[in-house]
């Protein structure tokens, strides 16, 4: 299960962003509750969703021929750097009180800059920390990395508002990137894979997309994300809302929302750590990317914290299974020198149509109520994901079945 944490390097790597990671949940807890304090709307909390994941719709292919010709480590510290001074600026204006949600766009648009380049980047430097063999098991423990920061940030970001204040969670998302930027200088590598090239940086955002639509699997995936990660990745705009206008409560429960999902995530991090060794579980999966949308359809008939908290956590289960097979579709048997371009691809699918979904969902919870946030998005999404199975019904089957199909 934990077999990746053998590698001197990647235990760096891994418990530098344990640390960092948690700062970052801690902080995007807090930033949507002081917006949505702030406006009383979910429409500009969609926006600022928005203004955080756009710069990754319209930067990330870019940012993924860069990653291929230049060494990640290098990149990932001036993103960790950057993140570090945006960070420490959101702390001082909360904490001198002269905050704005104009300021908050800003910084938002400043992450999601740096966004575009870290997170392919993170994504592509797994394999040169832990090689080709251990690959599976490492993309599952980075994985666990996120759910474990999603289980603790949250609640760490909720005890922090009651008993201190917003601006201390942004403080201690500052001093975390600290954690990151230690374990990124203690990385000493032997071989470094970057492949400079001549070529136009259209021609290879054009090499990374062929290949991703020439490979049947990884097109389906593609697929398959492009209407789950759209629609059902909203809870940081669903969530407070959903806690205040449903559930009538604050920023506590809010927290503990966000803590179930990373609880259920957790717990299916630490299954594919263990499946990693069979390989990839398509069939699995499928599955989940239908349970993700079935789950939040259901959320209409939930009016209670029990069932909201029991729904979070097998939504999280879903999200988390559906994330690390899609991540691992995508990375195996690429060539290296694509790494970069290919992860480019799925990090746009994973974060960059986030803007679309936030807006969408934001809209519908102000016209018809908070109650409608998890509902249209999952009926959406099961309504779009019929034409994408039908028209690849037989890839589809060989990914349920697949012993009939080798037999």
């Amino acid at each position: 299960m934990f077999s990746s944490l053998r590698v001197k390097n990647f235990r760096y790597f891994w418990f530098g962003q344990c640390i960092s990671v948690m700062g970052t949940w801690v902080q995007r807890t807090a930033q949507t509750w002081l917006v949505y304090q702030m406006t009383k709307s979910a429409l500009l909390v969609g926006i600022l969703s928005a203004c955080q994941f756009i710069p990754i719709l319209l930067l990330t292919l870019v940012a993924g021929t860069l990653i291929d010709r230049y060494p990640k480590r290098k990149i990932l510290l001036l993103t960790q750097t950057g993140f570090l001074i945006l960070g420490s600026i959101m702390t001082l204006i909360v904490y001198l009180k002269v905050v704005q949600y104009w300021q908050i766009l800003l910084i938002a648009i400043g992450y999601g800059l740096l966004q575009s380049f870290d997170r392919p980047t993170r994504q592509s430097f797994v394999v040169e920390l832990v090689g080709p063999k251990d690959l599976m098991n490492g993309i599952s423990l980075n994985s666990t990395v996120f759910n474990l920061a999603k289980i603790a940030g949250p609640s760490l970001a909720g005890l922090l508002m009651v008993k201190f204040s917003v601006s201390f969670c942004f403080l201690v998302d500052a001093i975390s990137y600290m954690a990151v930027l230690a374990g990124l200088f203690l990385i000493k590598q032997k071989v470094v894979l970057a492949t400079p090239s001549h070529q136009r940086l259209w021609s290879d955002i054009k090499s990374g997309l062929a290949y991703v639509w020439s490979h049947a699997n990884i097109r389906l995936s593609a697929e398959l994300m492009l209407v789950v990660c759209t629609l059902n990745f909203n809870n940081n705009v669903i969530i407070p809302i959903f806690a205040k206008t449903v559930l009538h409560s604050g920023a506590q429960t809010y927290a503990n929302l966000l803590a179930a999902t990373g609880i259920g995530s957790l717990i299916a991090a630490f299954l594919m750590s263990y499946l990693s060794r069979f390989g990839l579980q398509r069939n699995i999966y499928l599955m989940a990317g239908l349970g993700t949308a079935t789950v939040q359809a259901l959320m209409l008939f939930v009016h209670s914290f029990t069932w909201a908290m029991a729904l979070m956590m097998i939504n999280g289960f879903c999200n988390m299974i559906f994330l690390n097979q899609s991540n691992a579709s995508f990375q195996f048997a690429i060539p290296d020198q694509l790494r970069g371009r290919v992860m480019s691809v799925y990090v746009l699918l994973n974060q960059g149509t986030t803007p679309i979904g936030s807006l969408y969902v934001g809209g519908v919870m102000d016209i018809f109520a908070g109650a409608w946030g998890f509902p249209a998005c999952g009926l959406l999404a099961l309504l779009l994901l019929i034409p994408v199975l039908i028209s690849q019904r037989t890839l589809v089957k060989q990914w349920l079945w697949p012993n009939a199909n080798a037999n």
